[in-house]
């Protein structure tokens, strides 16, 4: 790793990256608008220069240079000098921070990037107080540009990450710069409206006010946010995320930076596929099916009549008879707790890797690229933990099958009890699946919503969604990554780690943490498992 001296300290920094990348990464507070470690660089907003030292042509003698270099654009090299904290430097930031306020409006408290705008944080820290403008100031117009973003052009300093993203990582060519000198402005091209599977990212990139998300527009002032760092569970990627909410109630998605697996990017499929968690219609109190009446009972007996149920079916039928369907929506600790449990009552059961459901074929970006220059993809596989179930099945020892193959087995007959997992956000039941039904005498149903399965089923329990819940997932690639809970389960639920926790034979408050030592000791996969991202990284 080459060393360098940034304001008379030394730092270790990784090689080849820009200086600036390598003072972010070691806690320096560098103002910048252009720079973004996802997208080419183009030193445009001149904030981030810097002094540095260099021999003299003449004397070879080391000394610090008249002009100010980019620190973006300079690459770390073994030894070099470099100093933000100088005269010079501030001046060229407070003069910087002039031009980009010049025609900027004063509208803060009605702007949804306030609270998290580097305008407002840049402006404080390094700009000057007072405005020495007293001309008439330029308008830009406002743009709806696409079907979920809006374009506030008299917000925008020029940075074009928006432009190089549409470029670089989406390949989608939406955007662009148009006119020229104090007239300039993005824009979309004509008949092309930023309208593509991840123009979400766009939101992101713009460090101000300018790039606004339709969804998100007036609904909260981000101070009153609380954010958890979370995982998507919207396809088996596993996009690091951050979940933002207020009073219990989750209003965006943000992408955390998780280098090898998302970098900085999600998919707005993920961004904005959240709405269910607060949909009304939400199963949240456990009830038990006595004749052909079906009535609530209390989460306490919940244990007690789970254990019942299968003992008398196994004493009856036999173990073989039956069989647990891991849903991939589970998180691992979740699957691993109910395999456990089932297997410790019927050893000889079944475990099953849940329904899979996928759509389409992986959408590779930039779009059109070949196979050595994707830099994000949407995978078909619409659910989190496909690999992570199976793997739990698998170590669990005893029958494992997969989805479509229980269904044929039950519909023979070859099972009479089941414990079925959904979880899923949409409907998810097969037709095929009223034929299982009526072979299954013990039926056993967790899941998210109301379906076919849980009219018929013996005990009905709640799942809660990931945002309520904490644990782990385990992506396409074999990735395990953590997630943490974000919101409070509905009134009448509770959390299905906890439930299952206790349905086990456990006693206390579920913790993913703790659930993942007891895996450990079977599985190395779920030791020392760490969270994205491994080292400080770029964020804005």
């Amino acid at each position: 790793m080459a060393k360098i001296t940034i304001d008379e300290k030394v730092i270790e920094c990784r090689d080849g990256v820009p200086v600036l990348q390598a003072a972010i990464e070691a806690g320096w507070d560098i103002p910048h608008y252009c720079y973004h470690p996802g997208l080419s660089v183009t030193a445009s907003c001149r904030l981030c220069l810097m002094e540095m030292q260099l021999p003299h042509p003449k004397t070879g003698e080391m000394g610090w240079v008249p002009k100010l270099f980019p620190s973006c654009q300079t690459p770390v090299r073994d030894g070099m000098i470099v100093r933000f904290d100088s005269e010079v430097v501030r001046d060229n930031q407070k003069s910087c921070m002039e031009y980009f306020l010049i025609d900027h409006p004063l509208d803060c408290p009605v702007c949804d990037q306030a609270g998290e705008c580097y305008l407002q944080d840049y402006s404080q820290k390094f700009g000057n107080s007072k405005s020495r403008m007293v001309e008439q100031k330029l308008v830009g117009p406002k743009k709806d540009i696409g079907p979920k973003t809006y374009l506030y052009s008299d917000r925008c300093v020029m940075c074009t990450r928006c432009v190089r993203f549409t470029e670089e990582i989406s390949g989608t060519h939406e955007l662009c710069s148009v006119n020229r000198g104090a007239r300039r402005e993005i824009d979309v091209f004509p008949g092309m409206p930023l309208d593509n599977p991840i123009q979400g990212n766009v939101v992101d990139v713009c460090p101000v006010g300018s790039l606004l998300d339709k969804d998100f527009f007036f609904k909260q002032r981000v101070w009153f946010l609380s954010g958890t760092p979370s995982v998507c569970p919207g396809c088996s990627t596993g996009c690091a995320i951050r979940v933002d909410q207020n009073e219990n109630t989750v209003f965006r998605l943000k992408p955390r930076s998780n280098p090898g697996v998302n970098d900085w990017w999600m998919c707005d499929e993920g961004r904005f596929g959240f709405k269910y968690i607060h949909d009304e219609k939400r199963l949240t109190a456990p009830t038990v099916r006595r004749g052909a009446d079906t009535e609530e009972v209390r989460w306490d007996d919940v244990p007690e009549i789970v254990s019942f149920r299968f003992e008398q079916h196994v004493a009856k039928h036999g173990d073989d008879s039956v069989a647990v369907v891991l849903s991939p929506m589970m998180s691992c600790e979740e699957a691993w707790l109910l395999v456990k449990f089932i297997r410790g009552i019927a050893p000889a059961a079944t475990a099953v890797t849940g329904f899979v459901p996928t759509v389409g074929e992986a959408q590779h970006f930039p779009v059109g690229c070949d196979a050595e220059n994707v830099k994000f993809t949407i995978l078909p596989e619409k659910c989190p933990n496909r690999r992570g179930v199976e793997l739990i099945a698998e170590r669990a020892g005893g029958e494992t099958c997969g989805f479509d193959e229980f269904v044929k087995r039950a519909t023979s007959g070859a099972f009479s009890a089941a414990w079925i997992v959904g979880g899923y956000p949409e409907a998810w039941v097969p037709k095929e699946m009223t034929k299982v039904v009526k072979q299954l005498e013990t039926l056993v149903v967790q899941d998210i919503f109301a379906n076919t399965l849980t009219a018929a089923a013996s005990l009905v329990l709640p799942a809660c969604a990931w945002v309520e819940r904490d644990g782990s997932f385990m992506n396409h690639a074999g990735k395990v990554q953590p997630f943490e809970r974000a919101i409070r389960v509905r009134d009448g639920a509770k959390r299905d780690g906890q439930y299952l926790f206790e349905i086990s034979g456990h006693v206390g408050l579920y913790s993913g943490d703790h659930v993942r030592e007891m895996m450990a000791d079977e599985m190395k996969e779920f030791a020392n498992i760490g969270d994205a991202p491994p080292k400080p990284v770029h964020q804005h």
